[in-house]
């Protein structure tokens, strides 16, 4: 297995991922990236750091890190789009929306989490696949489209009020390629037509039993870049280094990027995974851990 990439926390500047209501969230979360991003280069030189996938994109939130100096402790920034189903940007923005971050950084910028559901329709996904492929492909050094997999309609989407949130809500559960029972949507087929310059985000949940038919699903479309995630959150569960040994070890034929982020509960200012830590000391120590255990 090739772990080619680490990432720093999913969507820092959603409040689904992170409450970053005060400044103080703010510095917590730069004293911690900066403390995770020292320590992984420390165990592993040379290992590509990313910046957590921002969303929305934005670059004054790329302007506020960079003057906590967190840009100095990774490699490329991340941004995440989904001009189709919750942005305020239409899909053709791409390149511009690329260029508003390239004017705040000169770091490559990663396309971490791209998608279309098909909450509407299944023709909408298989046009927006088509058309993000055209707008990205040869302008990002990695693109990972979201998701393989419906999300199965008995787990909760992470966000924040949940059915509150009307149409927005739901459209978390049709993101996949795959329908929640494993059958294939319409553009399905047209993804192995830009594999492997597309890669795959697929997260996968403690004891997934989706694991092992998703591996099979991957290799047959082509896919070579993969993203998914190690929860610090997860990792306080039972037996919880056995489940990320089993999923690792599932993965290995991908070049992986692999992404740390969740507070545990007892581990938050608030018992809750999008809350700051106590000890920003904590999460470098799982990241730095998780490195040792999984990139060679």
């Amino acid at each position: 297995m090739t772990v080619e990439a680490v990432m720093l926390w999913n969507e820092p500047n959603n409040l689904s991922h992170w409450d970053f209501h005060m400044d103080e969230g703010w510095k917590i979360f730069g004293a911690m990236t900066k403390l995770a991003g020292k320590e992984i280069a420390r165990e592993k030189p040379g290992l590509t750091r990313v910046l957590g996938g921002m969303s929305p994109i934005d670059p004054a939130f790329l302007k506020n890190l960079e003057g906590k100096g967190v840009l100095d402790a990774v490699d490329a920034v991340a941004v995440h789009g989904f001009p189709l189903d919750w942005n305020h940007w239409q899909i053709h923005e791409w390149p511009e929306k690329l260029s508003e971050i390239r004017t705040v950084t000169q770091k490559p910028i990663w396309v971490s989490e791209v998608g279309v559901s098909t909450f509407g329709a299944e023709e909408v996904q298989d046009f927006g696949l088509k058309r993000t492929a055209e707008l990205l492909v040869g302008r990002a050094p990695r693109i990972h489209w979201y998701s393989l997999y419906d999300l199965p309609r008995a787990w909760p989407a992470t966000t924040r009020h949940r059915e509150a949130e009307g149409s927005s809500y739901y459209r978390h559960f049709y993101m996949g390629l795959l329908r929640e029972d494993g059958t294939p949507k319409q553009a399905l087929h047209r993804f192995a037509d830009y594999t492997p310059e597309l890669g795959i985000c697929q997260w996968f949940h403690y004891e997934d039993h989706r694991l092992e038919d998703a591996v099979d699903w991957l290799r047959r479309l082509g896919v070579r870049h993969l993203r998914t995630g190690l929860s610090w959150a997860d990792s306080h569960r039972p037996n919880a280094d056995a489940w990320f040994d089993r999923q690792m070890k599932a993965l290995e034929s991908f070049d992986v990027t692999v992404t740390f982020c969740f507070t545990p509960g007892a581990r938050g200012l608030r018992p809750d995974h999008t809350s700051p830590p106590q000890r920003v000391e904590e999460f470098a120590e799982f990241c730095t851990r998780m490195v040792r255990r999984y990139v060679v």
